[in-house]
């Protein structure tokens, strides 16, 4: 974001629902809800000829508001590492994961939500438990302090 602001865009960040700053509602979880919730910003800002830059779940997001809500106010979308449009292993999609690897890290969420956000920094979402990579304790921490 600052490397684009110092090139002189208009920089938007948004807190998408349940994450940073923003209410922690109970459902709407999904991308259909976050391209939604997208929409309506984009609407109420009036933005048009935006360039939407998703990372992860962002990607997956701006995905899908330009496949519910159209490309009129959107110049180009960049997709940095996106999440894909379906994660779990369907016979459509044998190449996703089993329901039960999402149903235990639903588990774990509701057991210790602290707990469940240092576990996934400080292992997999991050790659630090990939051999011969060095973790970093600022960024397991940040990643729990978003959360």
């Amino acid at each position: 974001m600052l490397f684009f602001l110092k090139q002189g865009y208009r920089v938007i960040a948004h807190d998408r629902r349940g994450h940073g700053r923003s209410s922690q509602t109970a459902d709407g979880h999904d991308m259909d809800h976050y391209a939604d919730d997208l929409a309506a910003l984009t609407a109420h800002l009036d933005l048009k000829n935006a360039i939407h830059v998703g990372h992860s779940t962002g990607g997956g997001e701006v995905a899908h508001y330009l496949a519910r809500h159209g490309e009129s106010r959107v110049s180009k979308a960049a997709l940095i590492s996106a999440v894909p449009p379906l994660m779990v292993k369907t016979e459509a999609n044998p190449l996703g994961l089993p329901k039960s690897v999402f149903d235990d890290l639903q588990a774990q969420l509701a057991a210790n939500r602290s707990e469940f956000y240092r576990n996934l920094a400080s292992g997999p979402f991050y790659g630090f438990n990939r051999p011969g990579v060095k973790s970093s304790e600022a960024v397991i921490q940040n990643c729990g302090a978003r959360a």
